[in-house]
């Protein structure tokens, strides 16, 4: 089969490698017929992610059809269509019960991080019965792909973490796919305003069309002024950091108000500065997470319902075969405008 290669920091490649089996009882072989690229992979390749080795293949999204199951695997069947989590889970370990599933002791994050993922032809999923979700008959199979990681990562890193409340108010630092689905699921939550910090004008205009009441180009204005004057004074309640550098979490600490919450979602592989002698008087709380794809049943049922329209955070699509000039659209997302992009293994 084909598949993206990690190879070292600022190298990959899309070569032959050899089909995946069944090494578990609990495993499944799933045919990949979409997937996608994350800002977690752009991390991997710049070495932010120093265990992922030579020669993985990348990836931990996408939807697919079962292939071949383990004979311990009893939710499934081959043939099914099924959603891929970018968590792997058990169901029986101590955090699994615990509703921890990124901290899974024989699972958690994996996927195209310490095993192969999913940016090949074909996957093998351990854990198929608690680490896959059936797809629901004429549902909108691109739209799903961003229920593999993005729309659970901000809802529950961002919004849940963030304890995002009616009539609130809320700052979200980054407004690109991740930032995005935490405006997309802070609204569930009806907070006063949500206002979108970035750089990039084309994605504060995108934030504006999916829900943000404010937004705030920090290369052109202060922004840290501009959301004292939105809020009195005060600051913001919660402040989601969905960036991973240190400047944007510096900023969540100079903008959020006191009893306020500070909800890392980005990747960071850089220290950052806490100013404990700005926060220590202000209850503040800081919060941080691996996504757990635990609120997955939930997400899924929204978009089925069409509360959320997820596929308007599509913007490019590729075949499989092309990953490579996908890679360099997503990488220049500045330039290309890209959120997410949907590669299709074409069948």
């Amino acid at each position: 089969m084909k598949a993206l290669v990690y190879h070292r920091p600022g190298k990959k490649s899309w070569d032959d490698k050899p089909q995946p089996v069944i090494l578990k009882p609990t495993d499944a072989i799933i045919k990949i017929t979409k997937t996608t690229i994350c800002g977690t992979d752009l991390h991997i390749l710049k070495g932010d992610v120093a265990d992922v080795t030579e020669g993985r293949i990348l990836g931990h999204e996408g939807v697919g059809i079962v292939e071949k199951t383990g004979d311990a695997v009893t939710n499934f069947k081959k043939g099914d269509r099924v959603l891929i989590s970018c968590i792997t889970a058990c169901a029986k370990c101590v955090y699994c019960k615990k509703g921890m599933y990124s901290h899974c002791v024989d699972g958690g994050w994996i996927l195209g991080h310490l095993i192969d993922g999913t940016q090949a032809e074909f996957v093998r999923i351990p854990y198929a019965d608690s680490s896959l979700y059936p797809i629901p008959e004429g549902s909108d199979e691109d739209a799903l792909v961003m229920l593999s990681d993005i729309l659970p990562t901000g809802f529950e890193c961002g919004v849940l973490n963030g304890k995002v409340q009616p009539g609130s108010t809320v700052a979200i630092v980054g407004a690109g796919p991740i930032g995005l689905a935490a405006l997309l699921t802070a609204q569930f939550y009806s907070p006063s305003a949500i206002i979108m910090i970035d750089s990039n004008e084309n994605r504060l205009s995108i934030a504006l069309q999916f829900g943000a009441t404010h937004t705030t180009n920090y290369e052109q204005e202060n922004s840290v002024q501009k959301i004292m004057e939105l809020t009195e004074n005060t600051g913001v309640d919660t402040a989601i950091e969905a960036v991973g550098v240190p400047a944007s979490f510096a900023l969540c600490q100079s903008i959020i108000a006191p009893g306020g919450t500070i909800a890392n979602i980005g990747v960071h592989g850089k220290s950052v500065e806490l100013h404990l002698e700005q926060l220590w008087s202000h209850n503040i709380t800081i919060t941080t997470r691996l996504v757990d794809t635990v609120t997955t049943p939930l997400l899924l049922k929204t978009i089925s319902s069409k509360k959320v329209d997820a596929k308007k955070l599509i913007t490019h699509y590729f075949s499989l075969n092309d990953i490579i000039s996908a890679y360099d659209t997503f990488e220049r997302a500045a330039s290309t405008k890209a959120l997410k992009i949907i590669l299709n293994n074409d069948l």
